[in-house]
């Protein structure tokens, strides 16, 4: 995909962002949740660099933390 898949949509982004905080809660589910959502806004946000496979690979590494039961820090 290419950068004009994705044109900027500032009303997308608010509105993204705006479920991400409505969702996000005290859970690590929700939250993580809401971190997927934030990641997708940045597609339709020309102050961001990012591609679906970047987001792609943040997920699979958010999910894989969970499976780990975390950083192991």
């Amino acid at each position: 995909m290419t950068e004009t898949d994705f044109p900027a949509d500032p009303e997308r982004v608010q509105f993204l962002r705006a479920v991400a905080d409505d969702i996000r809660g005290d859970s690590s589910e929700s939250k993580q949740l809401a971190n997927i959502l934030y990641r997708t806004s940045d597609l339709y946000d020309d102050a961001e660099d990012t591609s679906p496979e970047e987001i792609i690979r943040n997920v699979k590494f958010i999910l894989e933390v969970i499976e780990r039961d975390g950083l192991g820090r």
